[in-house]
């Protein structure tokens, strides 16, 4: 507690030297949580401002390819999912309400799920945490010469959206996700101009790295600090990152409020053209879109908070989303929602 109160003393200091407002973007969804959780906005001073960025991975997934999911779901094809996904709204549906689905909690789950006479589809969301597991699927499926189950990849990378994002004059610097940096490690951020810090996840984590920030702020130094030492290497998991790229390659993506970014996603390589559920069925991007008046882009980019956005707590609810920020356990609006941040 008192090493607490120290961090938070020092953060006071520096920001009395400050005469502005320091606008700080965390890029993680279990950072977002974390910061209602512990209460940390409101152990900061008012001009210290935490916004959040695309860290969330359900949140930055686009409209079609929930719809895609959707339509497969429909044709009969048996959806393998992790549980965000299910109450996402597509642009004509969700999977909970279509149904056609299951839920894992892990790829491991999946063979103990398939049958023989019934094709699945496993959606593949996420950073580069989850992605070595799901490559590790698609060998398995490959070795056991399984033929029934393939892979709709939405597999996104994080320092592609941060480059356009450090250029954003708006933003002071970055509070880096952990879990993120345990794979691709603490030079994969070389290249950002904005000061940045790698955080863990506990409160002294989180407010360490405010800290941190705001010293390198203050002193108009650059660099990619890290605070996550105990889990985070300078070239994190090289066996995890070896077997993303045997089994993936990056091609340009689209993120939801970003649209396309180069190579800032993952797509199965044609070795492994069989568990490919984008080629086995011909998904294509879906040109339509839904007007809801979500505001969910806005809201990953850090140019609102949810509560700008007309529908947050009022039509858009967790009970009945509008979307995925406020679908996700890990999105903005949610944790806004949950810890009942009004205004």
């Amino acid at each position: 507690m008192m090493k607490l109160k120290r961090i938070i003393e020092g953060i006071k200091v520096i920001s009395e030297s400050l005469d502005r407002e320091i606008r700080i973007m965390e890029v993680c969804g279990t950072h977002t949580v974390n910061i209602f959780r512990f209460g940390i906005k409101t152990l900061l001073p008012e001009n210290i401002k935490i916004i959040s960025g695309p860290g969330c991975p359900v949140c930055v997934t686009p409209d079609f390819y929930i719809e895609n999911a959707v339509n497969l779901a429909k044709s009969g094809i048996r959806i393998l999912t992790f549980g965000d996904m299910v109450r996402v709204p597509g642009i004509s549906s969700s999977l909970e309400e279509v149904g056609n689905y299951e839920v894992v909690y892990s790829p491991f789950d999946i063979f103990g799920k398939i049958k023989n006479s019934k094709e699945y589809v496993f959606l593949g969301v996420g950073f580069e945490t989850t992605t070595p597991l799901v490559a590790w699927l698609i060998e398995e499926l490959k070795r056991r010469r399984i033929k029934n189950v393939s892979v709709y990849s939405a597999h996104k990378l994080i320092p592609p959206p941060l480059e356009i994002l450090d250029k954003e004059s708006r933003i002071d610097g970055f509070i880096l996700p952990g879990h993120v940096s345990t794979i691709i490690g603490r030079k994969a951020y070389l290249f950002l101009n904005k000061p940045s810090v790698i955080s863990g996840f506990e409160a002294e984590d989180i407010l360490q790295s405010i800290f941190m920030l705001i010293y390198l702020i203050k002193n108009k130094k650059k660099g990619v600090l890290n605070q996550y030492k105990r889990s985070v290497r300078e070239n994190g998991n090289l066996e995890a990152k070896k077997i993303i790229y045997d089994v993936f390659e990056s091609v340009d993506s689209v993120w939801r409020g970003l649209g396309m970014i180069k190579k800032s996603g993952l797509e199965i390589k044609k070795e492994y053209k069989d568990f490919d559920a984008e080629k086995r069925y011909g998904l294509k991007e879906i040109e339509e879109r839904k007007e809801t008046g979500c505001r969910c882009g806005e809201v990953i980019k850090g140019e609102i908070e949810p509560v700008d956005c007309p529908l947050f707590a009022k039509k858009c609810t967790p009970e009945r989303p509008l979307g995925p920020c406020m679908v996700s356990s890990e999105g903005t609006c949610s944790a806004y929602y949950k810890y009942g941040i009004s205004n």
